[in-house]
């Protein structure tokens, strides 16, 4: 597999723009249900997207969520010679962090992990990174070093090396996380990577956008630094942002045959690939679900498989456009647990668009004009 697919302006490396493709892989949830222990480990690490409950975050400490239905994730290196990661490219966070060889978690020993000793350009940060999870944390410290995305370097990059990780990243394919959200976000006043990928003039544009394929293992694809028509159909949506933290914006209402379900007055929603799926305050997922016909069974919202070709569409409205999100979009097939749709309830008021909004819409965003671009995803 090709990792990367860089077209730039000159042969010297700046105005490009950077694909990497991105595998879907099996989430920790589908290989915990092969296993039989999902009713264990949910017992154990419950989904909590706790990070978007603080509005004000400490300087030291980010935090994030426990998602076991993440599937996708892309290639990075860390160091001279490189050294290969595995990340999720995650826009509801701002840090890069990934495992080094002082971790001595169980969660570190399926992971690949950075030795920065064999890394001639590594420089220790002098600092500590805390990152909170719903139900444990990572700690570690902080270096510099250059990091590879899609074949081009990123000079003297910030990142974070784990020396613990919570026991619930054993079950998570990706080795790490590359955030890309607004530095307002990062831990330890950290430089985002795309951040200096804009300072360094790496890209084009100052903008990224993702595709996420539905089924297929390969083609989803991050591009820095423009947009790639290959992935959408028709014109593209813009939406100013409402906050400059998360890919934040209004939403006006949600709406399911023509009646409001949810979100009634508007309400404020974050574009996350870092989530999986669509989340939202208790009282409204709920009254979604039962607008589908769905009910609630062991934590999930439950429908028939068989009647998925039935179900209604929902259907968001952001900024004066309609964006559909059919039942073949938000239900999901289990071999083991039958059909449950992609929907969540949290303590928060702020709404998740996650994979399941942007498998359906391809998202764009632009740093440039503080928006994110949705168009209907090929």
């Amino acid at each position: 597999m090709k990792w990367a697919i860089v077209l730039c302006a000159m042969v010297a490396l700046s105005e490009c723009i950077i694909q990497v493709p991105l595998i879907k892989g099996k989430s920790a949830r589908e290989s915990l249900e092969e296993q039989g222990l999902w009713d264990e480990y949910r017992g154990k690490f419950p989904f909590n997207p706790t990070r978007f409950d603080d509005q004000s975050l400490s300087v030291s400490s980010e935090q994030m969520t426990n998602d076991a239905d993440l599937a996708y994730f892309g290639v990075i290196s860390i160091g001279t010679p490189p050294q290969s990661f595995t990340v999720i490219f995650d826009t509801g966070s701002s840090n890069l962090w990934i495992p080094s060889i002082y971790c001595s978690s169980a969660a570190c020993a399926n992971h690949n992990k950075f030795n920065p000793g064999l890394s001639s350009t590594f420089k220790n940060a002098g600092k500590s990174l805390s990152i909170q999870y719903g139900t444990g944390s990572m700690t570690g410290f902080e270096g510099f070093d250059t990091v590879v995305v899609g074949g081009i370097p990123v000079k003297n990059q910030i990142f974070g090396l784990s020396q613990s990780e919570a026991p619930f990243m054993a079950h998570m394919k990706a080795d790490g996380i590359l955030g890309l959200a607004y530095p307002r976000l990062a831990a330890s006043q950290a430089t985002p990577v795309f951040d200096n990928m804009m300072t360094q003039h790496l890209v084009n544009q100052d903008m990224f956008s993702v595709y996420l394929t539905r089924n297929s293992e390969v083609g989803s694809m991050v591009t820095f630094g423009g947009v790639d028509p290959n992935h959408y159909y028709g014109q593209i949506a813009w939406i100013p942002l409402s906050s400059q933290m998360y890919w934040q914006i209004t939403v006006d209402s949600v709406t399911v045959n023509g009646q409001i379900v949810a979100c009634n007055g508007g309400c404020q929603a974050i574009v996350d690939t870092g989530t999986s799926n669509i989340v939202g305050p208790q009282a409204d997922i709920s009254s979604m679900a039962r607008a589908v016909g769905a009910y609630s069974a062991n934590g999930d919202n439950v429908v028939n498989c068989n009647s998925i070709n039935n179900m209604p569409a929902m259907v968001f409205h952001i900024h004066g456009q309609a964006f559909t999100l059919p039942a073949s979009t938000y239900v999901r097939q289990s071999t083991y647990y039958g059909c449950r749709t992609g929907l969540q309830s949290s303590n928060s008021d702020l709404w998740i668009l996650g994979d399941i909004f942007i498998r359906q819409y391809y998202s764009i965003f632009s740093r440039a004009q503080n928006m994110v671009g949705l168009a209907l995803a090929r």
